[in-house]
């Protein structure tokens, strides 16, 4: 096409054809240059089309100087500048120009509501939301993304319920990210009640492969297991992704076995093919299942049979693998040949396992190569001087803390009841029902005795009297939250638990030995503890830090 005859409905083309190549960032710029030499700066959509060209290739500065050098900007340049600014990073930027828009449309302000919660600021985002004089459908997903991309589900799932209430139909985006929130809630009833919503409805056509993958995603993360194992197998087509969080699923809900022979349904099928995330749960299966051998087999032929780089989330998941199975010295010597600097999650894997193993020495060893030490590094560190009496060592540990400012996480442990989510931290007492729960928990714990339960008391923090230790575990959230489960419940029903750290020793051993047998007179495994954040950190991602565990 001749330069003479173009006009800005073709350059708009030539424009679209730049931006969808891989040689985008090398096309652009000479185009702009062409957009000058035709004359074509007066016309605001050209512009507005640059704008976001640039934005989209990564060039956010290139597309503020065509932003600042137009001579008039309209609603649609400032909301493609604002994007690009948010999108970026470049929040105070954003936030500037927003406060500039002469006439800001709704998705002015979803805009600056994305930008916020991609800057980790829900808070913020959160406030403007509110303030939005009108929201359509994508400013409620785009405040539900950024909830439940924050690992704030249960906020994300009291949105979804008020964006229903108020008369607005769920999409694609709304479903996504409601079946997300669930999975990071545990809220399984809430994720069932979708599932079938959808089906009612008639949203979609099907379930493709990317919706279907949210939806056996979510009921894996919750425990469910068989249904995520239904909407596997009725899916028509399925991507890396689905096979991925299917066998990722199994891994963590304890079916060690039955993910590894997932994985090798995966290679027969030929549609397609393993990436990282694969061996991640891969890797993750032989850790729960103890399988050494098996695991040492894979990780060793990442490389060689298939070609995929090793990440950091291998070698940590190899480390928590043998940490956990006893082989210390082993776990430490991949940690020292790593091609890559290990990170605190690597350090945290083999932490574990020293305490697992009542390694002292290493433990000490792993603590003092670790850069950065969040309160639950140290805590791991103090258990396990309590484990062996070494109280000086637990004195030390929290001299240490009080020196760098470094307090304690509280844990926090929900539970869904009648589509409902209520949440319980750690001595906290004013939840509504506190007085009924504390009965309870005395009923459980007279019954329990009576059985010959005797409290976990090694790990409590302070070398106290063993009486006051039994007080301090009676407190955990997440008994609190089981007790609540056995109070306002309906009967035979698993309880599912969220927890945002690990369980401590007498909790799981309150949840599934006493409570499942005494109480429900069932077997434990109906007890379902949700999310063990050692091996959701291993994953690295927000998206699979909500990952779910049946611990075993």
């Amino acid at each position: 096409m001749r330069p003479s005859r173009l006009n800005q409905h073709s350059f708009l083309f030539l424009l679209r054809e730049a931006s969808a190549s891989a040689a985008a960032r090398r096309r652009l710029p000479p185009l702009h240059a062409l957009l000058v030499k035709l004359g074509l700066q007066p016309y605001a959509r050209v512009h507005n089309a640059l704008i976001q060209a640039y934005a989209a290739s990564g060039l956010v500065d290139d597309a503020r100087r065509v932003f600042d050098g137009m001579s008039h900007r309209d609603t649609v340049s400032f909301n493609s500048m604002i994007h690009a600014h948010a999108m970026s990073g470049d929040v105070v930027s954003a936030r500037r120009l927003f406060e500039r828009v002469p006439s800001p449309t709704p998705v002015t302000w979803t805009s600056m509501v994305a930008g916020l919660c991609r800057a980790g600021d829900v808070a913020a985002a959160r406030r403007l939301f509110e303030e939005m004089p009108v929201r359509d459908l994508v400013s409620w997903n785009a405040m539900m993304s950024g909830l439940a991309g924050n690992r704030r589900p249960v906020e994300a799932l009291c949105l979804f319920r008020r964006m229903m209430a108020e008369g607005f139909a769920p999409n694609r985006g709304t479903v996504l990210s409601a079946l997300a929130a669930c999975a990071g809630a545990g809220a399984l009833e809430t994720g069932k009640w979708i599932h079938a919503f959808v089906e009612r409805k008639r949203l979609f056509r099907w379930w493709d492969e990317f919706l279907g993958t949210a939806l056996l995603d979510m009921y894996a993360k919750c425990g469910a297991v068989e249904l995520a194992l239904d909407v596997f197998t009725k899916l028509r087509s399925r991507n890396t992704c689905t096979w991925n969080a299917m066998i990722n699923g199994l891994a963590m809900n304890g079916y060690s076995a039955k993910a590894l022979d997932m994985f090798r349904k995966m290679e027969l099928d030929r549609t397609v093919v393993p990436d990282e995330v694969t061996f991640v749960g891969v890797l993750l299966a032989c850790s729960h299942g103890g399988f050494v051998d098996v695991g040492r087999e894979h990780f060793h032929m990442i490389e060689k049979k298939y070609g995929i780089r090793l990440i950091l989330e291998h070698y940590a998941c190899m480390v928590d693998l043998l940490a956990r199975s006893g082989h210390l010295q082993e776990a430490h010597k991949i940690i020292a040949g790593m091609p890559m600097k290990p990170d605190a999650v690597i350090w945290r894997a083999l932490l574990g396992g020293c305490r697992l193993h009542k390694d002292v020495k290493m433990a000490e060893t792993a603590i003092s190569e670790m850069e950065a030490t969040c309160s639950g590094d140290h805590v791991l560190l103090s258990n396990l001087y309590a484990a062996v009496g070494r109280w000086s060592g637990v004195e030390d540990v929290r001299r240490t803390m009080r020196s760098k400012g470094t307090e304690k996480i509280p844990g926090c442990s929900s539970i869904e009841i009648n589509d409902s989510i209520h949440e319980f931290v750690s001595g906290d007492k004013s939840h509504p029902s506190y007085n009924d729960i504390h009965a309870k928990l005395a009923e459980i714990s007279a019954r329990m005795q009576q059985q010959g339960y005797v409290t976990e008391t090694a790990e409590v923090f302070y070398d106290v009297e063993e009486e006051e230790k039994e007080q301090a575990l009676g407190h955990h959230s997440e008994k609190l939250a089981i007790a609540f489960g056995l109070i306002g419940g309906p009967p035979n029903v698993a309880i599912r638990i969220v927890k945002n750290l690990r369980f401590c020793a007498d909790c799981h051993k309150f949840a599934k030995s006493i409570i499942g047998r005494l109480w429900f007179g069932i077997e434990p495994d109906s007890i379902i503890l949700q999310r063990e954040p050692a091996l959701a950190m291993i994953f690295g991602s927000r998206e699979i830090w909500n990952s779910g565990i049946k611990l075993l």
